[in-house]
């Protein structure tokens, strides 16, 4: 179908390849949809929130009590995420998959209780999750997006709150690229160097001790569950996933996958989005078609993450906040991509002679 596309992209009133990047996201977003009318529809953000036992190591700036805080005022409407939601037409889900507070769910209604636990427990000893835990965590993940799309939407954008999920992050991309540790850790929310230094300490005893401990074997003999994909490598990705992630992490997985098969545009984020979409695409690669990757943020290892996955973001504006929203800017770029492919004037239509 590619030629088709291009084919209709190269006749439209420009000069061949004048319009860069946006023609490559036409012909990206015709193919998920196979159609040479693309449109996007009801586009749906999931922000999952979840706590991380490593915090409790001082690997980051920003208190544990601080992602239930920022789960409140993101159901409020709050936050830079509801800001950005509301300013481009997303729908906004906000999801406890693993945050440490209960939360009045008659005082804050918008927020989806998917609780599997009260954050993960300390990789620094022991892993984050159980088998068990880590494919709840995918479940929740599949749930949302197929309550987004039975309302019509064929474009997610996904977010995170967790305090520490830069150093998770970090991790992942270090043991599924072969990235040396130290290039991969970042100051995260905020951290001074002597943090950083100390950040970096905490991870690299967590990886020996998890390289002393060996695989978990056959992964307790995973089910595939609700992922009916091919996995060649699935076994390492589930592994260290399972072992280091935290819940809204494994739930952003298990959003991106069902989002593919589903045949949806897949807006990602930064750094911890990046990761997702890392393990995402070690369980099945076909995911990366599907992925429009928004924003490289400024944490130290994501531009490397990004160069070792063959992923162009669409902006680079400095931002380090999460949440989705650096996805969320990025949206009206595909938007205009899409335009270009429905609405502009073709040489034939215009009355203007082809000159190429």
């Amino acid at each position: 179908m590619i030629p088709v596309i291009q084919e209709k992209i190269d006749n439209l009133s420009k000069p061949k390849g004048s319009l860069g990047r946006l023609e490559s996201l036409a012909v990206q977003m015709a193919l998920i949809q196979q159609t040479l009318h693309p449109q996007l529809m009801h586009p749906c953000h999931i922000l999952f929130g979840g706590d991380h036992g490593i915090e409790r190591e001082g690997v980051t700036c920003t208190p544990r009590e601080v992602t239930a805080q920022q789960m409140m005022n993101y159901a409020g409407g709050g936050g830079a995420v509801g800001m950005f939601c509301r300013q481009h037409g997303f729908t906004l889900r906000v999801v406890d998959a693993g945050v440490d507070y209960d939360f009045d769910l008659e005082r804050y209604p918008r927020i989806i209780d998917r609780k599997i636990a009260h954050g993960t427990r300390d990789f620094l000893y022991e892993p984050a999750m159980s088998a068990d835990e880590w494919h709840r965590a995918l479940a929740v993940g599949a749930e949302q997006v197929d309550g987004c799309a039975d309302e019509g939407a064929n474009v997610i954008c996904l977010g995170e709150m967790g305090a520490g999920n830069t150093s998770p992050s970090s991790i992942l991309m270090h043991l599924l690229l072969d990235i040396p540790l130290p290039d991969c850790v970042g100051a995260g929310s905020g951290l001074d160097a002597p943090g950083v230094r100390h950040k970096l300490e905490v991870l690299t005893a967590a990886v020996e001790r998890y390289k002393k401990l060996g695989a978990f074997g056959a992964m307790d003999n995973y089910p595939l569950s609700i992922i009916h994909y091919p996995l060649p490598i699935a076994p390492k990705a589930h592994e260290v996933a399972r072992y280091f992630a935290g819940f809204e992490m494994a739930a952003a997985v298990g959003a991106m996958l069902r989002a593919a098969e589903r045949r949806m545009v897949v807006m990602v984020d930064g750094f911890i989005m990046t990761a997702c979409m890392l393990v995402a695409s070690r369980l099945d690669s076909a995911v990366l078609d599907y992925a429009v990757f928004g924003h490289q943020g400024d944490e130290g290892g994501h531009r490397l993450m990004l160069d070792a996955m063959g992923a162009e973001p669409l902006l680079h504006l400095g931002m380090r906040l999460g949440e989705g929203t650096g996805a969320l800017c990025a949206y009206p770029i595909v938007e205009s991509a899409v335009r270009m492919l429905n609405d502009m004037d073709s040489f034939d239509h215009a009355h203007i002679t082809k000159y190429f």
